[in-house]
């Protein structure tokens, strides 16, 4: 799947992932309290820009390792 090499598309299709559901489903649920309604969310947030910036720092050493590369050939 080509699209998932581009670390922003593929947190943005998880951040719109996660915001349908939550959408969804957090009206709907009572068992859980408010606080522990936004600690989730927060919690998918934080895990979205982790996995955002792990994401990028993975791409730019796949670009300088092909350049090193294609500077020793």
């Amino acid at each position: 799947m080509r699209f998932l090499k581009n670390p922003n598309l593929t947190v943005a299709v998880l951040a719109i992932y996660t915001a349908a559901v939550y959408i969804y489903f957090f009206p709907r649920n009572n068992e859980m309290s408010t606080n522990e309604k936004w600690l989730t969310v927060g919690a998918s947030v934080v895990m979205l820009a982790l996995l955002w910036i792990l994401l990028r720092r993975r791409a730019k050493l796949r670009r300088e390792r092909e350049e090193d590369c294609c500077k020793k050939n």
